[in-house]
């Protein structure tokens, strides 16, 4: 690919505002905001300060892409649970329709003006169903097996709901379900019981990795699944075991981040991981690490939002580039 310095030379513009499609190599001095800035191309994946939720909140649920992100229920502490839902434009949050039901722990699926948000928690378990269109959020079906802690991916017509915590011993299911815009129906067990597992894809593609696992104090789970619309199998293993982390992306390219790390570091984290469909690999951490976080978007641009940190919930956004993407840096020093 030819860059701006091959094709124009060494020339830096002296402009008043920022290009709207800048090449590689590209340089230009904006004389409104007064820096030097320049086009470069990643070589290893960033995360970025976003802007703050309008509230901070934990267990939230989450979908959309990186500039379309949706933010929905959760708990802010001293509350149970809430109902507010934001909507992100790739630079702020703004307030949406509140959910029916207040709920923490759910699954979010689909777009920003049409997500899915199945069961939760409300200070019992519930498998409740809504469906938004960008304003306001109506009862869908109920899922089969009502629970919290679970994780959904996919779109509000072809969604799919695997694992959580049904509110009863053992306290981890296998089950997975898929909706179809109206209802929810059975789909093949995941491999391993978990909750507060992680995952992204479609209904007939999907991945879900990290979670908690049955055993003595429930154990952070490292494992991988894959689902093509039928039955799980096993995929790579993560190089960090977790749980209440957040994903996104697809099957064959998708990104792990944050959650609570297995003993002996029994901590929150901002570790970062990507997947190929065969193996995962470590990337940039997140500026402040967190567990019980929400999570959009794609593996090469990336949304982290809320969560827990220090104190116990927050409203931080963060964005995420992967390695390889075009980005405008602007050039400090003295």
């Amino acid at each position: 690919m030819s860059t701006y310095y091959q094709i124009f030379g060494g020339k830096i513009n002296v402009v008043t505002s920022d290009p709207s499609n800048p090449i590689e190599g590209q340089v230009w001095y904006n004389t409104t905001s007064e820096v030097l800035k320049y086009r470069a191309v990643t070589t290893a994946g960033a995360w970025a300060a976003g802007g703050n939720l309008a509230t901070a909140r934990i267990v939230l649920g989450g979908t959309g892409t990186q500039t379309a992100g949706l933010a929905f229920g959760g708990n802010s502490p001293p509350s149970t649970s809430i109902s507010n839902t934001e909507e992100y434009n790739g630079t702020s949050w703004t307030a949406g329709g509140n959910l029916g039901t207040a709920r923490y722990t759910s699954g979010g699926a689909g777009t920003q003006t049409s997500a899915l948000a199945s069961g939760g928690g409300t200070g019992s378990v519930t498998g409740a169903t809504e469906e938004y269109d960008g304003s306001s959020w109506t009862a869908g079906g109920s899922l089969s097996t009502a629970r919290y802690a679970l994780y959904s991916c996919g779109t509000q017509t072809s969604a799919l709901a695997f694992g959580g915590n049904p509110g009863s011993p053992p306290f981890n299911t296998t089950a997975t379900e898929e909706y179809d815009g109206t209802s929810w129906t059975s789909g093949g067990s995941l491999p391993t019981a978990k909750r507060y597992l992680a995952g992204c894809g479609t209904q007939t593609s999907a991945v879900e990795f990290g979670g908690f696992t049955p055993g003595p104090g429930n154990t952070a789970s490292a494992t991988t699944a894959e689902y093509d619309g039928t039955s799980w199998t096993s995929g790579g293993t993560m190089g960090t075991a977790r749980h209440t982390l957040a994903g996104a992306g697809t099957q064959t390219s998708a990104l792990g981040f944050g959650g609570y790390s297995a003993p002996p570091s029994s901590t929150s984290t901002g570790a970062t991981e990507a997947y190929n469909g065969t193996s995962w690999t470590s990337d940039t951490s997140m500026s402040t690490a967190r567990l019980a976080l929400g999570g959009a978007g794609t593996q090469t641009a990336g949304l982290a939002f809320g969560g827990g940190a220090v104190p116990p919930s927050t409203a931080l956004t963060e964005e995420f580039t992967g390695a390889g993407d075009p980005v405008t840096r602007t050039v400090t020093g003295s």
